[in-house]
């Protein structure tokens, strides 16, 4: 089956693409220490794993065979949540957020951050206007 360009990445894939994002490039070896800090891992496996997210354009291999994520984590986190909003959530970004406040505990400074984040992007203030 061919690779497509442009597919989410996997849970797998996910792993691999954090160690790249965190450290800006790493080698194989380097790679397969960090994933087999969980569970062991072959560096065949990994060097398949590579190879495939090589093709999908996830990743590219460098001049001094070291690895780089290809695919930025904003772009990435962006595409996933579109997908997550769309397939769980009908396009409703309201009710992803209750969702998430709802099975999330936030904290006092969490609550205001997005308050504040709400307040940006709804063109008004909820601090009280000055009189005059």
């Amino acid at each position: 089956m061919a690779r497509v360009r442009g597919q989410h990445p996997t849970d797998r894939e996910m792993e691999i693409l954090q160690i790249l994002w965190d450290r800006t490039d790493a080698s194989l070896s380097e790679i397969r220490e960090t994933l087999s800090q969980d569970r062991p891992v072959a560096a065949t496996t990994v060097a398949s794993m590579l190879k495939i997210m090589s093709d999908k354009g996830q990743v590219e291999r460098t001049a001094d065979r070291r690895w780089k994520a290809i695919l930025s984590r904003r772009s990435t986190g962006e595409g996933l949540l579109d997908r997550l909003l769309n397939t769980v959530f009908d396009g409703s970004a309201q009710r992803l957020v209750a969702h998430l406040v709802e099975s999330h505990p936030l904290s006092t400074a969490e609550v205001e951050e997005l308050r504040k984040l709400l307040d940006e992007h709804s063109g008004r203030s909820s601090s009280p206007k000055p009189r005059r």
